[in-house]
């Protein structure tokens, strides 16, 4: 099992939960997360006066998935969240030890 990260541009979160519908993906978590990349933020323009924006807004997107499925999932939130601009975002992958559903007790594979 694996913990598929995604931070992506907020616009783009509906066509991400649509791309990981389509492949099978019954839930993901998002959080509202701030930060920059290569582009170190960027200045914005208010009422005349120039104000730095060093953190941009995200979203961070969770998906816990069996492993075979980990491929899927990364080109369809690469294909879904790609704008082509600076800032689309990065994917992480990460191992998942044991996964529990608190309501049922299922464990690992079947609590996903």
């Amino acid at each position: 099992m694996k913990i598929v990260m995604a931070i992506i541009k907020p616009f783009k979160l509906e066509e991400v939960r649509d791309a990981l519908t389509g492949i099978g993906v019954h839930g993901l978590t998002v959080t509202e997360v701030k930060g920059y990349g290569r582009q170190k933020g960027h200045t914005e323009i208010y009422r005349g006066a120039e104000y730095a924006v060093s953190f941009l807004p995200k979203l961070k997107i969770e998906v816990a998935v069996a492993s075979d499925l980990t491929g899927s999932v990364i080109d369809a939130i690469a294909a879904a969240a790609r704008t082509g601009q600076i800032g689309d975002g990065k994917i992480f992958v990460v191992p998942l030890e044991k996964a529990v559903r608190i309501r049922t007790g299922e464990t690992d594979a079947d609590a996903l």
